[in-house]
């Protein structure tokens, strides 16, 4: 299977990678924003949390399917297949009249999200050779941090001055342009030939995924169902690798996967997810309830970790040049654990900045690291797996995403259990699960005092996972003049 992609419109095929990835990116803040306003018209607050986690489990799942369908087929169809299939749960779930109807139409919405980010990095990768691939994963990079800023403000305004639907209906005309552009500019040619689809290992993989994820997100559930979600992935996981070691066209090819280079940057890309994770669901309810600060400030440190990741990415292909990949991997590696020891020394008297310095440091090694990684995958294999080595770091990130709110969780627990000697754990629940719970901290220092030593905790599990990204990146295997050629004159950029 091979196939080429025409170069000639590459500007107009990358504004059009904008706005699916500008649809996407702004839905998970513009959809936090509006739900207490959601809830309060259809009810159902016991669902809440399943409205975010249908969407990811969907997105989570599909995302190898469509890697490897793109592959299959090329990347145009799978890419509009994809957006259709979002615009279509959008517009129905603008329409929703329960939170089980939301819940069901944004689980849609996942299933068709899964296809945008993996497909279109992919596109990336067919379209410009190594050097130049940074610089476009940068505007990438960069409409990640914007729609983070933009995503809660046009929730707010939606809310306050339409009908909350407006938040999904919104997505269909930049859909729609979307797909307008990926049919006049995306041109590609794929030799077609006779395939058989593992529908079986794909069914498989999602049931063994999606109780691996809910099993992860569902801690509080009781013991009887958290063993039948174990029960569940460990055998449809087992022959789900018994279906792909025999399946002529497998959904995930086990010697891929298995390779030295893609299993060593997915098992950096999976640690990095965990320790970013952490930091962002941690550092700031420390602001907030051990400093004393306003929301406002707390949004300030992790919206350094926003300004440093497509700073990183922007800035990665000069640092190609200049220093080659494998240098230019390791030193953002570097960044992780630098920017973690920040954290190690907050105290309930320290200043945000420090907290936002590490939070900048740790944004700017994630950026190095992601796109140094995806690079690496993409020219490792040919166009016919490129698509399913793409869809491997992305799976890996957010894997490692769901299992570093897990485990820091479940830290915060046990630490505030220990700490608080049990009233103070009890007392300090208490106070949590008040509307006004986290400015009410500073007034009580000794409960204050639990939440700090149980955050401090966290802390120390962000910091041993970012030791281990830095020291998983040294076992990538890359040459020390990778990365290092300049673009050949007169050739076309973006």
């Amino acid at each position: 299977m091979s196939g080429t992609v025409d170069k000639t419109k590459r500007p107009l095929i990358v504004a059009s990678i904008v706005l699916a990835t500008f649809m996407v990116a702004i839905e998970a803040t513009i959809v936090a924003t509006a739900m207490p306003r959601i809830v309060g018209q259809l009810g159902g607050f016991t669902y809440y949390s399943w409205v975010f986690s249908a969407f990811l489990l969907a997105q989570s799942t599909t995302t190898v399917i469509y890697g490897k369908l793109s592959d299959v087929f090329g990347r145009k169809p799978i890419l509009i297949c994809g957006i259709a299939i979002f615009l279509i749960a959008s517009a129905l779930a603008g329409f929703a009249w329960s939170m089980a109807s939301l819940i069901g139409f944004r689980l849609l919405q996942g299933i068709g999200a899964g296809a945008i980010q993996p497909v279109t990095m992919t596109v990336v990768g067919d379209l410009y050779r190594l050097e130049e691939r940074a610089k476009v994963q940068g505007v990438l990079a960069s409409v990640w941090a914007v729609s983070a800023v933009t995503g809660p403000l046009a929730g707010g305004v939606i809310v306050d001055n339409f009908s909350w639907g407006w938040i999904f209906w919104i997505n269909v005309p930049i859909g729609v342009l979307t797909i307008i552009g990926f049919i006049l500019f995306l041109h590609e040619s794929v030799d077609r030939r006779k395939v058989r689809i593992d529908y079986l290992g794909t069914l498989l993989f999602s049931v063994a995924i999606v109780s691996l994820l809910i099993m992860l997100t569902e801690t509080d559930a009781g013991f009887g169902i958290l063993a039948g979600l174990a029960a569940i992935f460990c055998t449809t996981g087992t022959l789900f690798f018994v279906q792909e070691r025999r399946a002529p066209e497998p959904i995930i090819s086990i010697a891929l996967w298995s390779e030295r280079l893609i299993a060593t940057s997915n098992t950096a890309t999976l640690l990095a997810g965990m320790t970013l994770i952490g930091l962002t669901t941690v550092l700031p309810i420390y602001v907030q309830g051990v400093l004393g600060r306003s929301p406002l400030v707390a949004g300030f440190t992790l919206t350094m970790l926003i300004v440093g990741w497509p700073l990183a990415v922007m800035l990665s292909s000069h640092f190609f040049r200049i220093f080659g990949i494998r240098n230019t991997l390791r030193t953002g590696s570097l960044m992780f654990p630098l920017g973690a020891a920040f954290l190690l020394f907050l105290t309930p008297d320290s200043n945000p900045v420090s907290a936002g310095v590490g939070s900048f440091l740790m944004g700017f090694g994630m950026g190095l690291v992601s796109i140094t990684s995806v690079v690496l995958v993409q020219e490792s294999v040919e166009w016919s797996m490129r698509g399913s080595a793409t869809a491997s770091i992305i799976f890996s990130r957010s894997l490692g995403n769901t299992l570093g709110a897990t485990a820091l969780g479940a830290i915060l627990n046990v630490g505030i259990m220990h700490f608080g000697s049990g009233d103070l754990a009890a007392k300090l629940h208490d106070v949590l699960n008040q509307p006004a719970g986290l400015a009410g901290l500073a007034t009580t220092p000794a409960i204050r005092s639990v939440f700090h030593s149980a955050l401090h905790w966290t802390f120390w599990g962000v910091f041993v996972v970012a030791i281990l990204t830095f020291a998983t990146t040294w076992l990538i295997p890359v040459s020390r003049e990778a990365g290092r050629k300049s673009p050949k004159a007169g050739q076309e950029t973006i």
